[in-house]
Order: C-alpha cells, then structure tokens, then sequence
C-alpha cells in the first residue's frame, strides 16, 4: 500500500477523529460491535472495539489479505485507553532474511516466548490513557538477529476470559514513525 509512497517523519494509519478512521482497515464483526465513541477523559472520538471472541470481532490492515503495508518506518504508536480489560495487537514485519515474523503484544501475558515465526510478549498499561511505542528495528534483532525492513499488516483484536464477558478497546491513533 505505501511501498512507493515517499515516507518520512510520521505515517498515520488509524485517526480516530478522521472522517473515515478505518478506511483501510478490514473489520470483522460478530457478536460485538466497532464503532466510534465520545471518551469523557478527553472529549474526544475514539474507536471502540468490543467482542466475545479474538476470532469473531477484530480489525486488520490492510483490508485486503493480497496486499501488505510496506511500511519502512521502524517505529509503531499507539494510543490505547486501559479499560481493565484483556486486548492484544500483532505486527507482522518482513526482515532482510525475507522471512514474515509477527509480533503480538497483550496485557494478559506474563512471559516473553520466541518462536521461529512469533514473538510474545506482555504489556503493562497505566490506568487511562497510554501512548505505547514499539520499536520494531530493535524488537526483530533482539528476538531474531535478524534487521527490520518493512511492516507488512497489524491487528487488533479484544480478548476474553469467557465467552458470556464483553471485552473493550479504545483506540485513539495509530501512528507510525
């Protein structure tokens, strides 16, 4: 998508506040609802996500399966609201040894696990709201030895403990830099 797109500074893929913040994005819905709200704590639109499942209620970018970001911009920013509920978010990169290495963060795991393909990792969120920066550069030398070359999806889903709970994410910006 933004392969041969001249990329410098910031590369903003989710805007909240934008007219159209999931433009680009492919939303899976069931049992759960995506949608745009007012957040009191900041009075201002954010995206809402909320679900029964990981598998039934999420959002991918790009929409389409056949393309990839082609984001060369090592840096990814989010800005996520901590509800005191489960989420996780999954980057997958390209490094220089061609191989597709995904990245998943999430605030109910414990430990680091690194596996040929993935990478696990926790993450602690603040009450309110949280700026989270990943430094994907770093993050694929460190798990893999190997060096980052471009971001190719990313996806965000809601995760419960149970199916009869209701999880929700609050998304203001995705941004990266």
């Amino acid at each position: 998508m933004f392969k041969n797109t001249f990329q410098s500074g910031f590369l903003s893929i989710l805007y909240s506040i934008g007219s159209k913040p999931l433009q680009i994005w492919d939303k899976k819905v069931r049992n759960g609802h995506i949608k745009r709200i007012t957040d009191n704590d900041i009075q201002s639109l954010v995206l809402e996500i909320e679900g029964t499942n990981v598998s039934t209620t999420y959002i991918t970018c790009p929409a389409d399966p056949k393309k990839t970001l082609g984001i060369k911009l090592p840096f990814l920013v989010m800005i996520i609201k901590n509800l005191k509920k489960y989420f996780t978010f999954e980057v997958q990169v390209l490094d220089d040894k061609n191989v597709r290495r995904r990245f998943r963060a999430s605030n109910y795991q414990s430990t680091t696990r690194v596996k040929p393909f993935i990478c696990t990792m926790p993450m602690r969120l603040d009450d309110g709201w949280n700026q989270i920066q990943f430094n994907l550069s770093d993050f694929t030398r460190r798990a893999y030895g190997t060096n980052y070359i471009e971001t190719l999806r990313v996806q965000v889903l809601p995760r419960v403990e149970s199916q009869q709970g209701l999880d929700t994410l609050w998304l203001n910006t995705w941004t990266v830099w």
